[in-house]
């Protein structure tokens, strides 16, 4: 899906990449690390010059450059604030990937409040640091974020707070991703619009093991089973190596036959004539 986006400011933007590696700037920090799809050359080698830090996966995990960096700092993404931070995986508390998701997001649950008397119940599964979480909460939807990581969730609870959002109507759960589902269907609890990012290889808060080949349809069936009876949509993503488009769409189109459905790649965009760079795929089912 493209992340063109009609919220600002935005200070995100790929300047570059090529030869596996990426070249992006978050506010006023310029990174370069590794993206493996990016098999193709430079188009600009000159700019790369310009990084104040590197992150290489090559004989262990480290940063070159780490010291010159803020411990944190806060860039504004599509409309949402956002804190980030080196960490030892080579993360920043952000994958700009998803940022015109957000978008999307916001424009679907504002198109269906206008269709409703109630606020939405908006579900963001292995959610991260929040990103989705706040723009659904921009429109005043009810909202529920669930991660196994209690840091994680920290992190994304501090985002709120930068985005005026600390009142908001917002859950914050840590707890494996199945086992909250289970426990929200026996109680009844329903969710108008689901998003979902599975990883490829992950662990519960009780140390439970998530593979992606082997838990995702356990998954989708679990959030079937919460959802309402008038949803909105439900929209997956995936980085794993090997889940295309049309994999995830026809995961989606056998849960939910009856929905509209779209599919696509989520990219890494800058100026015009930089290479859009892909990072993932998406599909949707859509109701309203």
């Amino acid at each position: 899906m493209s992340s063109k986006d009609n919220f600002t400011p935005n200070a995100y933007q790929l300047l570059d990449s090529g030869h596996g590696r990426k070249l992006e700037q978050f506010g006023e920090v310029t990174l370069d690390r590794p993206c493996a799809q990016a098999v193709w050359s430079p188009q600009f080698p000159k700019l790369w010059d310009h990084a104040e830090a590197s992150f290489s996966r090559k004989d262990g995990l480290r940063w070159r450059g780490r010291e010159k960096l803020p411990d944190a700092w806060t860039v504004p993404i599509n409309g949402v604030t956002l804190k980030l931070s080196t960490t030892d995986f080579g993360h920043l508390g952000v994958f700009p990937e998803t940022r015109g998701i957000w978008d999307w997001i916001r424009h679907k649950l504002n198109e269906a409040r206008r269709r409703r008397e109630t606020p939405l119940r908006f579900l963001n599964l292995f959610a991260y640091s929040g990103g989705a979480t706040l723009a659904a909460a921009q429109t005043g939807a009810e909202c529920c974020h669930v991660d196994a990581s209690k840091g994680m969730v920290q992190w994304a609870s501090e985002n709120a707070g930068l985005n005026g959002l600390g009142e908001a109507p917002i859950r914050w759960i840590i707890d494996d991703v199945n086992k909250f589902l289970l426990r929200e269907a026996r109680r009844g609890r329903a969710y108008d619009a689901v998003l979902l990012d599975p990883p490829s290889f992950g662990r519960g808060k009780q140390g439970e093991l998530y593979k992606i080949e082997q838990d995702l349809l356990n998954t989708l069936e679990n959030v079937k089973n919460v959802l309402s009876k008038r949803p909105a949509f439900v929209y997956l993503t995936s980085h794993t190596p090997g889940f295309s488009p049309i994999v995830l769409k026809n995961l989606l189109r056998q849960l939910l036959p009856e929905a509209k459905h779209e599919c696509g790649e989520m990219l890494l965009e800058g100026a015009p004539e930089v290479y859009p760079l892909p990072s993932g795929t998406w599909s949707t089912a859509s109701f309203d």
